[in-house]
């Protein structure tokens, strides 16, 4: 990749970082925005992303577990039902105009419910752990979704913790986080298995979202409120939202 279009790149990656890592997430549909506005080729963009986000999901874990908000009970339902899904998404090769224009439509409903509800001034919601099914159902379904898109899953993740009232936001970031990494792993096995190897190109983005992404993290974990995490959480999946309905639009009319 040329230099002129590298160091662009890499400034983006290091805001997207921050962002997301604010709120447990890694950033896979930042990083592919980023990418597409500045043209990289396709069959590089779903590597480098989860590539990426295997190193802030696991800075922005790192965070989330050293402040307590970690529960390794509640997430391996979750991951149990993904890991295998994820793979098989990854490696299946599918025309994905009309999934992406679906999960943004979905995510932008999920964005404006969250929104909706933060600013209304009422109690706060119950919390209840949800029964193990729900959960192996939810995880076998989000980590099948993120094997196809080529992300972590956890813009599926989050809002349905939150919207289901089934953790509250700091654990929810927490869970989302290690379920990023694992997933991210588990869509990358399944791309290598395709034939993808890993090359130096991811290197210094990599970097820099890290930086971005240690920076959220400590924010999230440690400073935000419970209130702020669930906006920047609407404002991510908002962004998401966008650039998926954006780039199937752009694509529809080439």
């Amino acid at each position: 990749m040329p230099l002129d279009d590298l160091v662009p790149l890499a400034v983006l990656f290091l805001f997207v970082g921050a962002l997301y890592a604010s709120v447990g997430h890694a950033g896979a549909s930042g990083y592919l925005a980023a990418m597409a506005l500045l043209g990289v080729a396709p069959e590089a963009m779903r590597p480098t992303a989860l590539s990426v986000n295997v190193v802030v999901a696991s800075i922005a874990f790192g965070h989330y577990l050293s402040a307590g908000h970690f529960s390794w009970r509640f997430l391996l339902p979750f991951a149990a039902a993904s890991l295998p899904m994820a793979f098989i998404g990854a490696a299946i090769p599918v025309p994905e105009n009309w999934l992406r224009a679906a999960i943004g439509v979905t995510l932008a409903f999920a964005a404006i419910r969250m929104l909706w509800t933060n600013l209304k001034t009422s109690a706060p919601r119950r919390v209840e752990d949800p029964p193990l099914s729900k959960k192996l159902v939810a995880g076998g379904v989000i980590g099948f979704a993120a094997g196809l898109t080529g992300t972590g899953g956890g813009i599926f993740l989050s809002p349905l913790l939150l919207i289901c009232g089934w953790a509250e936001p700091r654990r929810v970031a927490a869970t989302a986080s290690l379920f990023i990494l694992a997933n991210s792993l588990s869509g990358l096995a399944g791309i290598a298995m395709s034939g993808w190897a890993v090359g130096l190109a991811p290197v210094p983005l990599a970097a820099a979202a890290a930086v971005g992404g240690a920076v959220g993290g400590y924010f999230g974990s440690r400073r935000a409120t419970p209130r702020t995490l669930n906006l920047l959480l609407a404002a991510v999946l908002g962004i998401a939202a966008v650039k998926l309905i954006a780039g199937v639009a752009s694509a529809a009319l080439r």
